[in-house]
């Protein structure tokens, strides 16, 4: 038996014994004798109650018997709880004694692990010490080695050292052989120069500072040469380049040649709705002139009448008014002021209608519906005959082109292009250039810098700072001056032409001036005793700049300057 089996069983022992002691106490005290004063059932004497004083006897004894009972069941009952109690902390005692065996045979078990750890990491330990110890053997032979070579490398130093001190000596020697050399040719040089300078009459000073001016001369010379030639080859590269994308671009864009005036006709159905569009006493042509502010022009042209205004969108409203007259019948100065209202309004439709079909086709989005509205108006402006929106759109295509050749961004460029005109919407009601009239409306609106700056700089009014704005005017300039895109009058175009005669005559050593192919090649022929070739590559230039600076024209200007040297000989 256990520790805790044996304890238990001491337990029980003793708890039936003290119950056993304490019952033959009870009882003992129950069956004590009553003192001699005390009342007695045997010691009355009644007539016939002997045995009802033993019944009284006996039954005092069992009620003190009950009692004894009753005290020592209570008793055994708090000795088996007591008892109880004792073998749950005996039962405690055993789970903890469980546990320490456990805990114990754990130690145990660790202890012999870390045993085996320990033999482990002497053996491992064992195995290093050998192994550092044949790597200090290694090291040490091999130092012994390098010792060795160390010892062989400092003999041969010490012998090369000799040979290079002897070497020495024999290059000092050598050294003042040749500082006595070098003195004597000095000598030698003296007297040469000496006798040169006699014999040709200048010093030496002055035959190097004739020598240093022919050289300077002839540097000058070689390198104006130079700058020409590199001039010309990266001109002819870049003309051949720009020439090349210009040429794919408008390869690629296919645009209408027509123009297009200041005057719309409007075809009627007889000659008959003629005087009812006059009415009586002219009073209905009065009228619609007047709300209209479109002159009405009717003449004997069968079936048709025309229409004159400057403002392209008012002269629009007016032909969509007066057609709708025509449709509708009743032609009488109320009925004129009702249909002007519906058509204003159908033509500012038209507008927004028009502009937006314009960015559609050019595939741009995110524009302020002011910007649209604007560019709508323009379908009905005109620029030299040709339409502006639709130049707006040609510039867009070309530019986007030329960007897409140069690997820029062609939205953005479209973007410049179709934009670089807004301004041509509000002249007519604000004061300034278009072009910076459209930069601040593109900055109101939100447009971002590159195209407000390739807006104000299109016409050179500002100073060209970004690619984009080089090729928007590149743009604007292919699409203006496309064969058929727009027309001029009589009068400016001589005017231009007499200017670039009088700008290229005014040039000192010109001989003669030709404008040439409708102005766009100016010959200029020089004195060849008065300009060199440098000199007309020159003038070539100013000219161009002048010309440029002084004049709009589409399209660009060649300026070629000829020299041409001629000699006459007689023979007789």
């Amino acid at each position: 038996m256990g520790p805790v089996e044996i304890l238990l069983v001491a337990v029980g022992a003793v708890a039936v014994t003290a119950v056993l002691v304490l019952l033959v106490a009870v009882l003992r005290r129950g069956s004590a004798p009553l003192p001699p004063d005390a009342p007695s059932a045997m010691h009355v004497v009644l007539p016939g109650s002997a045995d009802l004083a033993h019944d009284a006897d006996l039954m005092l004894a069992e009620a003190r018997a009950d009692a004894v009972l009753a005290e020592a069941r209570a008793e055994a009952e708090r000795l088996r709880l007591e008892a109880d109690r004792i073998r749950a902390e005996a039962d405690r005692a055993r789970a903890e004694v469980d546990r320490a065996r456990l805990e114990a045979e754990r130690l145990s078990a660790d202890a012999v692990r870390a045993q085996a750890d320990a033999e482990t990491v002497r053996a491992d330990a064992t195995r290093d010490a050998e192994r550092v110890r044949e790597e200090i053997a290694e090291l040490k032979a091999d130092l012994e080695r390098r010792e060795h070579r160390l010892a062989e490398r400092e003999e041969r130093f010490d012998n090369v050292q000799r040979r290079v001190e002897a070497r020495d000596a024999e290059l000092a020697e050598h050294e003042a052989a040749l500082e006595r050399r070098k003195l004597e040719l000095a000598d030698l040089e003296e007297a040469r120069r000496a006798e040169l300078e006699r014999v040709a009459g200048l010093t030496a000073a002055d035959a190097k500072a004739e020598l240093v001016s022919a050289i300077e001369a002839q540097a000058k010379r070689e390198a104006a040469v130079t700058v020409r030639d590199i001039e010309a080859e990266a001109k002819e590269e870049g003309e051949g380049r720009a020439r090349k994308i210009v040429t794919l671009a408008i390869q690629r864009v296919a645009s209408e040649q027509t123009s297009e005036s200041v005057v719309s006709v409007l075809h009627l159905p007889s000659d008959e709705m003629k005087g009812r569009i006059i009415g009586r006493e002219g009073r209905n042509i009065r009228a619609f002139e007047t709300v209209t502010g479109v002159n009405l022009i009717i003449d004997d042209t069968p079936e048709a009448v025309l229409l004159s205004c400057f403002d392209p969108v008012r002269r629009e409203v007016g032909r969509i008014t007066l057609e709708k007259l025509v449709l509708d019948g009743r032609i009488h100065p109320h009925r004129i002021e009702e249909v002007h209202e519906s058509s204003k309004a159908e033509v500012e439709q038209l507008c927004v209608r028009a502009g937006e079909d314009a960015l559609v086709d050019l595939g741009l989005t995110d524009m302020h519906p002011e910007l649209i509205n604007l560019l709508g108006t323009l379908r009905y402006r005109t620029s030299y005959g040709q339409n502006v929106l639709k130049h707006l759109v040609e510039s867009a295509h070309i530019a986007g082109m030329m960007a897409s050749e140069l690997r820029l961004d062609p939205m953005l460029l479209k973007r410049c292009a179709v934009l670089h005109d807004v301004g041509k919407a509000l002249t007519h009601e604000v004061q300034g250039s278009h072009a910076l009239i459209g930069a601040e409306i593109a900055r109101k609106y939100g447009e971002v810098d590159d195209v407000v700056h390739a807006i104000e700089a299109h016409h050179g009014e500002v100073e060209l700072r970004t690619v984009e704005a080089v090729l928007t005017q590149a743009a604007d300039s292919i699409s203006g001056g496309r064969p058929g895109a727009r027309r001029e009058s009589l009068e400016h175009y001589v005017q231009r032409l007499e200017r670039i005669e009088a700008i290229a005559a005014e040039k000192p050593g010109v001989e003669k001036v030709f404008a040439m192919q409708a102005g766009r090649e100016i010959r200029v022929m020089v004195q060849p005793e008065a300009i060199d070739d440098l000199q007309a590559q020159v003038l070539a230039r100013e000219i161009a700049k002048q010309v440029e600076d002084e004049l709009t024209y589409p399209g660009q200007i060649r300026i070629t300057v000829v020299r041409e040297s001629r000699a006459t000989e007689y023979a007789r």
